[in-house]
């Protein structure tokens, strides 16, 4: 018998368009139901897939 192997799935890696991501957040706000933390793990994933450098660059310039 053949054993299959996984992987942890990383959302951040799939969200590839600035579209991508607001419909993303779109959806979690959707169903957040109120939780605060659901919505800081799908913005800390945004991040990620935006790059953390380019999130504190964007922050400077506001």
């Amino acid at each position: 018998m053949t054993k299959t192997g996984t992987s942890p799935y990383d959302v951040a890696k799939h969200l590839r368009t600035p579209e991508e991501m607001a419909a993303y957040l779109e959806a979690a706000m959707e169903e957040a139901d109120g939780d605060a933390r659901f919505v800081a793990k799908v913005l800390y994933d945004i991040a990620r897939a935006k790059g953390m450098s380019q999130v504190a660059s964007d922050a400077g310039r506001a």
